[in-house]
């Protein structure tokens, strides 16, 4: 028996009944050792201090860099720009190079070029695009970017840079947009910056984020949806994090059966492209649950694995391996 032969659509998985729901587990496992010949990757890059019996992370492998340093101008009501603190600064072209240049030093493969948003829901990548493209030509560093919402001519800005891969979360939802994002815009707006990235040419890995309206499942299977029609290299799945000091401190989480049911959802919508369990989700117990309900289903990749996931996946037999270097990189990473 095959996962089509259950006939589950994406919301069909994310409503279906627990036995169900196990017995779709069950096949995408089978079916990811078959199609994928069960390798799994694990990442640690330099975002935060990673360290287990399995691997280190070291600070100057694949950063995370913002362009705006710790200004958004959404102040999105999950974040409120606290992600931003635990990111480099570098809100000038010259300085974006200088960091660069320091990672190649001291031997890193690459980095994440993010940053807040304007009020439009755009990242303020353009004015950066010459330095990245000295960063791609001159240090040979692979180079990923948080877009957010992106017009045609900066995507194509980029891809003429050299970017290795464009990151963008995708919502499904126009209420989630506008009461947690406070963002005017659409879902329609969402899919318009996947085409526009998709037409320059660049390879974009979209993320989904999971529980977002207020630890619910709202719009992540029209994420799905929308993301499947514009050739993604990768999906990335994320989850809510309730971070201290923003308005959703005391939000519970989506539970991590509820991120697993969307991990399936997307293995069943695109069952070809890899699949990845990001570094943003919840922390503690509902990690570990997460993780290795992850490796369970058969995610393509995880970033900073807890150990029993690990542990889990030599139990089943998988080929797994360490990387400094991004998840979003799992497409260039498969044989």
């Amino acid at each position: 028996m095959e996962v089509r032969d259950l006939r589950l659509g994406p919301d069909d998985v994310l409503r279906a009944p627990t036995n169900l729901l196990r017995r779709a587990f069950t096949l995408l496992r089978e079916d990811f050792r078959s199609r994928f010949q069960g390798k799994m990757k694990f990442y640690a890059p330099g975002f935060v201090r990673y360290e287990s019996s399995f691997f280190d992370s070291r600070p100057a492998h694949f950063p995370s860099i913002s362009v705006t340093g710790r200004y958004c101008s959404l102040n999105c009501l999950h974040c409120r720009g606290r992600i931003l603190e635990t990111m480099i600064p570098a809100t000038s072209p010259d300085t974006l190079y200088a960091i660069c240049r320091g990672i190649r030093e001291e031997g890193g493969e690459g980095c994440l070029i993010s940053g807040g948003c304007l009020p439009d829901g755009s990242v303020p990548l353009n004015r950066f695009v010459e330095a990245i493209g000295r960063i791609k030509s001159e240090l040979g560093l692979a180079v990923v970017v948080h877009t957010g919402l992106i017009g045609r001519g900066d995507a194509i800005k980029l891809a003429e840079a050299g970017v290795d891969a464009a990151l963008i979360d995708v919502l499904g939802s126009d209420e989630t947009i506008r009461e947690v994002y406070r963002l005017n815009a659409s879902v329609e707006d969402y899919e318009t910056a996947l085409s526009n990235l998709e037409q320059a040419g660049l390879p974009i890995v979209p993320h989904v984020l999971v529980g977002l309206h207020y630890g619910e499942l709202r719009g992540e299977a029209r994420a799905l949806e929308i993301i499947a029609r514009h050739n993604p290299r990768a999906v990335v799945v994320i989850a809510l994090m309730p971070i201290p000091g923003t308005p959703m401190e005391d939000v519970e989480p989506p539970p991590p059966i509820d991120i697993a049911r969307v991990i399936a959802a997307a293995r069943i919508l695109m069952p070809d492209t890899p699949i990845a369990l990001g570094c943003a989700r919840p922390k503690g117990l509902n990690r570990i649950k997460t993780d290795c309900l992850a490796v369970s289903i058969g995610v393509n990749a995880v970033a900073f694995p807890s150990e029993e996931a690990v542990n889990l996946a030599s139990r089943l037999g998988y080929q797994w391996s360490f990387s400094h270097k991004c998840c979003s990189q799992i497409f260039k990473d498969l044989p």
